[in-house]
């Protein structure tokens, strides 16, 4: 059993993986975080992409919670990359970040957000990072 969260270096990112560590040690379970390049700019370098891995490594490894860091392929679907993590770690929780959008930006954009929502196995905690 696990709780997987979708990471990507934002603050609605940051939210959900503090969320996912409170998640996980309350279930006493281990934590799956799914790192997406999808925050970063085009071209994005993989040394800035293992960077941020390590980064998330060494906050979780603070949080003394059970956990793994996978990086999402360049190309695939994140949505396909968050469940298939769920499915595969029996998860009891997905966690993921949500960050507003504009009214042409909510027809075109948050598929991933929906899709996960729709076909995740487990239920899905939604958060947004605190307001400044």
């Amino acid at each position: 059993m696990s709780v997987v969260v979708g990471y990507v270096a934002t603050p609605e990112g940051s939210a959900a993986l503090d969320v996912a560590v409170v998640e996980a040690r309350r279930r006493g379970v281990r934590l799956v975080v799914v790192l997406s390049e999808r925050g970063q700019r085009f071209g994005s370098d993989p040394v800035d992409l293992e960077r941020q891995a390590e980064d998330v490594r060494a906050r979780l490894a603070d949080a003394d919670v059970p956990s793994e860091v996978r990086q999402t392929v360049r190309g695939r679907d994140v949505a396909d990359d968050i469940i298939g993590a769920a499915v595969g770690e029996s998860a009891e929780l997905i966690v993921i970040g949500l960050r507003r959008r504009s009214p042409v930006g909510k027809l075109i954009l948050g598929s991933n957000a929906q899709r996960i929502l729709l076909d995740a196995p487990c239920p899905v905690l939604a958060v947004k990072p605190t307001a400044s």
